[in-house]
Order: C-alpha cells, then sequence, then structure tokens
C-alpha cells in the first residue's frame, strides 16, 4: 500500500492533487502539508514514504530549493514537481535535480493519476504536450554540478546550508537544530568543501540560484 505526500499551500489544488491520486492508486495512504517545513517533517514521521507531489512555490520554498532539500534529504523518496511553471527549461532544471517527473497546474486529473502510477511503478513522467521540447532542452552543466554537490551534502548539513542562507550566526543554527555549536561548525566546514565555496555568502548564492523567480513571470 503506498504512501504519498501532498505538498502545495493551496487547499483547493491539494484537494485536486488528493482526489487525483485516490483514483489513480485506490489503497494509496495520503498525506497532506501547506509548505514545505511540514513536508520535510511529515516525511522523518514516515520514512518509508513512497512518493511526494511538491509545489515549487510554497511560502517558505522558491523554485528548486525544496526539491534539493528533499533530494538530499530523504533520497529513497520519488517526487512529481508540481508547478504553474510549464516551460521546458524548468522542466529540464526539474529532472536534473533529481525530480522523476513533472506535473504542471494546467495538467487533467487523469493525466495527473497517470503520472503518479508512472513513478509509483519506478517510471518517470513528463507531460506528454511538453516531451519534444524537453527532449531537446540541454542540461546545464552548472546544474547538474550542483545538484550532485548538493546531493553529497547530509540531511543535517543540508539544513545547516538551509540556515546559513538565512543568514544564521552559528549559535543560532545550534539553537535552531538543538546541537553545538563545534558541531555546526563541523558542519559548516563540510559543506564548503562539498560545495566548493569559500564563505557563507558563496554558499547562500549557491542555493539562491535554485530560485526560478514566480511563474507568471517566466
Amino acid at each position: 500500500m503506498p504512501t504519498i505526500l501532498i505538498a502545495d499551500d493551496h487547499p483547493l489544488f491539494r484537494a485536486a492533487l488528493r482526489a487525483a491520486a485516490t483514483a489513480a492508486v485506490a489503497d494509496a495512504t495520503i498525506v497532506e502539508a501547506a509548505d514545505l517545513a511540514t513536508a520535510l517533517a511529515k516525511l522523518e514521521a514516515e520514512p518509508d514514504m513512497d512518493l511526494a507531489l511538491l509545489d515549487l512555490h510554497m511560502p517558505d520554498s522558491r523554485g528548486l530549493t525544496g526539491l534539493a532539500a528533499v533530494r538530499a534529504q530523504y533520497p529513497g523518496v520519488a517526487v512529481l514537481v508540481v508547478s504553474a511553471h510549464d516551460d521546458a527549461a524548468v522542466v529540464r532544471r526539474a529532472l536534473d535535480h533529481g525530480a522523476a517527473g513533472f506535473i504542471p497546474k494546467s495538467t487533467p486529473p487523469d493525466e495527473i493519476g497517470a503520472a503518479i502510477r508512472n513513478v509509483l511503478a519506478c517510471g518517470s513522467w513528463i507531460p506528454p504536450r511538453l516531451s519534444a521540447a524537453v527532449k531537446t532542452t540541454r542540461s546545464n552543466p552548472q546544474d547538474a554540478a550542483m545538484a550532485a554537490r548538493l546531493m553529497s551534502l547530509s540531511a543535517q548539513q543540508f539544513r545547516v546550508l538551509g540556515l546559513l542562507a538565512e543568514g544564521r550566526l552559528n549559535k543560532q543554527i545550534a539553537d535552531a537544530l538543538g546541537i553545538g555549536e563545534r558541531t555546526v561548525k563541523a558542519h559548516v566546514s563540510a559543506i564548503f568543501e562539498k560545495l566548493g565555496v569559500r564563505n557563507r555568502t558563496q554558499a547562500g548564492v549557491l542555493l539562491r540560484q535554485l530560485d526560478l523567480g514566480e511563474p507568471w513571470r517566466e
């Protein structure tokens, strides 16, 4: 019996995704989250989660940041990205950062169901209307390299990176994560080495490269 996480800040769209998932996989257990923090907490509580339907734009998650967080901290969970973006270049970036598929919010329910079934069967899915364009869109070598570096971080290191990007000091990070400052310093040193950056500013800039801008501005 598969377990599916639906993470989207719009209640109506969460309901639509739930309906499509229930129709596609009748025996699925479905849990919901309205922001990235709750989604990560649900994944922590359900280590055997099979699939996450992840909106790219939530209050505490912009662009590919949420996808990178899930892939780094819970690499065993397949992720179907959900977005108002429907540009082939955005789909390509999401796939390069580890998404198993991509669902534009304009996708009809039967196609959402097909996407869910395909990914649960260890396949992948992109919208048929975007398939040709995505296949001819070249991956950005910088994206591929960044994805590999982010995936090399441990779950705790990714949490530290996120707080670094917010401008938190070591003591604030230690308090937020319930760990010692010495441990934070060790994580920060490891993060710099794995990401190939020299300081906090560069680490924050790297993470902000995952931003896609608002969908309506694309």
